[in-house]
């Protein structure tokens, strides 16, 4: 077996705004293994900031593991269990190289309705920070294209321009219409944050993810407790890959939701711990990209359709594949408010 790496810049179509910056290009690393005349491909996407494993030589680390693939033919779980984004880059290639042997289609990951294109996965409509105007836009662009679940990104304008979106689509569609899901990205601070989720919940808001920031879990779990709306947790994961660890951590704050992302949270193993975790804590999940293209879009959207089942009802963060100017083809189009995959 040999592993091949390309490193490949991608560009957004329009910046995209988070309580963190603005991305105007994102990086990635494509892992190619090779067998015979069988190949599988997958994608190593750190966030720059943001990823436990972005490092200054996250190209040698990777290479570096890729040397030991090569030699011994299999990934080390536990020796990858700190560097997320590389072992989901690795385990995606892995499941490509047996789709090629299997199926001679390297992009058919995991047989489930959704891989076959025979069933869509219900998604959210997301909505970008920005300006108010750009939001107010983008937010009617979604809400016309009939998503019947909207995701703002709030935390980086004036919180009453933020109240006030939220409060435009309440006045327009009841919580039975539209669902609404906020994410601040830790964007509150703590001394405010109880105040501005009370104000929020008066909207009938689904959930809000992260509203401080993370690692400060006596906060949080304070929120939880006292918060009207539902809190999911989502840069708090990151880092916390043991799973005992995983397991204290959801008993002290006890939220509402996790939110994952493979590519941030222990590749898919590690994703799958963390949902087994919650499920035994009465804590519920769902999945999204992390601004990867659309070769991780591809395995993170049948990695969800595998470990949900099929019939999947809560919509999940995979609408990301059209945010690129140069993105790679894959069999993947998103008809209404669902993703649709199509290897049959």
């Amino acid at each position: 077996m040999k592993i091949a790496i390309q490193e490949r810049v991608l560009h957004f179509k329009q910046p995209a705004g988070t309580s963190r910056g603005i991305y105007t290009e994102r990086k990635s690393w494509f892992v190619q293994l090779t067998e015979g005349e069988h190949k599988g491909l997958g994608e190593c996407a750190p966030l720059p900031d943001l990823s436990c494993d972005a490092r200054p030589d996250y190209a040698a680390v990777l290479r570096a593991f890729c040397d030991r693939i090569e030699q011994t033919g299999a990934i080390d779980y536990e020796a990858m269990r700190d560097y997320p984004s590389m072992l989901f880059g690795l385990e995606t290639a892995f499941l490509s190289l047996r789709a090629s042997r299997e199926h001679n289609n390297p992009a058919l990951l995991f047989d489930t309705p959704f891989s076959r294109g025979e069933q869509g996965i219900p998604i959210n409509g997301l909505v970008w920070m920005g300006t108010y105007e750009e939001m107010l836009a983008r937010m009617e662009e979604k809400l016309a294209q009939g998503f019947s679940c909207v995701k703002l990104k709030v935390g980086a304008i004036d919180f009453e321009n933020e109240l006030h979106l939220v409060r435009r689509i309440r006045e327009r569609f009841s919580r039975h219409e539209v669902q609404l899901r906020l994410d601040a990205n830790g964007g509150f601070k703590y001394p405010q944050a109880l105040y501005q989720l009370e104000l929020l919940s008066q909207y009938a808001i689904h959930s809000i993810e992260q509203p401080i920031k993370a690692k400060q879990w006596a906060f949080m779990a304070e929120l939880c407790r006292e918060s009207p709306l539902p809190i999911a947790l989502d840069e708090e994961l990151i880092g916390v890959n043991d799973p005992s660890a995983k397991r204290q951590m959801l008993r002290i704050i006890k939220p509402s939701y996790i939110v994952l992302k493979p590519s941030l949270h222990g590749g898919m193993a590690g994703c799958r711990e963390w949902i087994e975790i919650a499920r035994d804590e009465g804590i519920g999940s769902w999945i999204t990209s992390a601004l990867e293209s659309n070769v991780g879009l591809n395995a993170i959207a049948q990695f969800c359709s595998s470990v949900y089942g099929p019939g999947i009802t809560m919509p999940q963060g995979l609408g990301t594949g059209q945010l690129f100017t140069d993105n790679i083809p894959m069999p993947l189009e998103i008809r209404g408010e669902r993703l649709w995959g199509s290897n049959s």
